[in-house]
């Protein structure tokens, strides 16, 4: 794992302007620079569609950092995965659904931030009916799965509208990189 891909899948609208999508992605590149090669695609700047191709070619892991809209990915990035996960050069035809996958032996990381509290998921009586974060990421992991990538422990910040708390949150990332990536970051 010494190339890394990371994607800010953030999309601005004007009361989510993606400081703190944006202030995680930063972090991430400063703190695993140090240790592989980064290369970085911001969805909202526009990218060509070939040259994503090569990137995910050249990486050994791809990190995905967005914000979670309505449950799931904000439309540019959407988008982006519609564009970029090309038949023939993403993924193909196999006798078994979903074992088309070209993107095997790679690795993924899923970074997200949520305004849902943290004490809604696993709980029985919470809004996610008892999942946990993994679970209502499922949609996103499969898609993953479909082009043969294989995951690593999710990230995830919650209540960030309703309690930012940016040293907290870069803590809290600090450890998480640390425990997947083999860093000596402080926390």
């Amino acid at each position: 794992m010494n190339n890394i891909l990371i994607i800010n899948g953030h999309q601005f609208y004007p009361y989510s302007q993606g400081r703190l999508n944006k202030t995680l992605f930063d972090a991430m590149v400063s703190n695993l620079s140090e240790k592989y090669n980064i290369k970085t695609t911001v969805v909202q700047d526009g990218y060509d569609i070939k040259e994503e191709q090569e990137k995910f070619k050249w990486a050994d892991t791809i990190i995905f950092q967005t914000p979670i809209y309505w449950f799931s990915l904000p439309t540019l990035f959407k988008k982006y995965f519609d564009e970029v996960y090309e038949y023939g050069v993403i993924f193909q035809g196999a006798e078994k659904y979903g074992h088309g996958g070209l993107l095997k032996g790679k690795e993924y990381m899923i970074s997200t931030t949520w305004n849902a509290p943290e004490s809604e998921y696993n709980n029985p009586e919470g809004f996610f009916k008892g999942l946990d974060l993994e679970g209502t990421l499922e949609h996103i992991h499969a898609t993953q799965r479909f082009v043969g990538m294989e995951p690593l422990e999710s990230f995830s910040i919650h209540d960030v509208i309703t309690n930012p708390d940016i040293e907290k949150h870069i803590a809290k990332l600090r450890g998480h990189l640390n425990q997947v990536f083999a860093l000596e970051l402080k926390v």
